[in-house]
């Protein structure tokens, strides 16, 4: 199954009429952060895929619509911050997870947290991946960030710093990828695919097509 993860940037070539053709094969998508609602609705609605998203730093509680709707969520979209899903219609019933935000650096924003808020976050995922364990076998097959873990793909300023939370957790439950944003990309000699233990850590900014085999699952 192809997987087409977006993240912090509206892209000319995915916000096209021309997408589903770009993307015939795309079976499941995932929104890694900062992108507007809007954006999300455009790609569910023209490639008619599931869609699952996490929020950025960025992101408001609230967005405006040009028809002056308000709305708290992209419409046919499934948001997985803070959650653990499995997506039916996926290969071997996908097993999702979702921690979005960065590290805080702005003590009104919304989406910002400290080393020891996304700690606790990523702890109260337990209970649900351990079942997920119990269950299918596995604890996760995904995780979607919107911010890297600590020393992967982060920067040295505060805004980009990575979590420390991250790499415990890819040790304890072993997804096979962590897909986050975040990290802007500017140089074609970036690093943006790092395996970690059994993860491979991908930054997907502003696109990326991922292959998930089915045997994986």
């Amino acid at each position: 199954m192809k997987i087409l993860a977006l993240s912090d940037e509206v892209a000319d070539y995915i916000y096209s009429p021309k997408l589903k053709e770009r993307f015939p094969d795309v079976g499941l998508v995932l929104g890694c952060g900062d992108v507007p609602f809007f954006y999300l609705e455009f790609v569910v609605t023209l490639l008619n895929r599931p869609l699952y998203y996490v929020h950025g730093n960025h992101d408001k509680s609230q967005q405006y619509l040009s028809d002056g709707r308000i709305i708290d969520r992209a419409e046919g979209c499934e948001p997985v911050d803070g959650q653990v899903t499995r997506v039916t219609d996926a290969p071997g019933n996908l097993l999702l997870a979702g921690l979005g935000g960065s590290l805080r650096y702005n003590a009104e924003a919304q989406h910002q947290y400290t080393q020891a808020e996304m700690a606790a976050r990523a702890a109260r995922l337990a209970p649900a991946l351990t079942w997920n364990r119990l269950r299918y076998g596995r604890c996760l097959d995904i995780l979607i960030t919107h911010a890297p873990p600590h020393g992967i793909h982060d920067a040295d300023d505060l805004a980009h710093t990575g979590f420390d939370a991250f790499k415990p957790f890819l040790e304890r439950f072993r997804p096979r990828f962590l897909l986050h944003g975040h990290s802007h990309i500017y140089r074609n000699d970036v690093v943006t695919v790092t395996r970690y233990k059994d993860t491979q850590v991908i930054n997907v900014y502003p696109y990326r097509v991922i292959e998930f085999e089915k045997n994986h699952v």
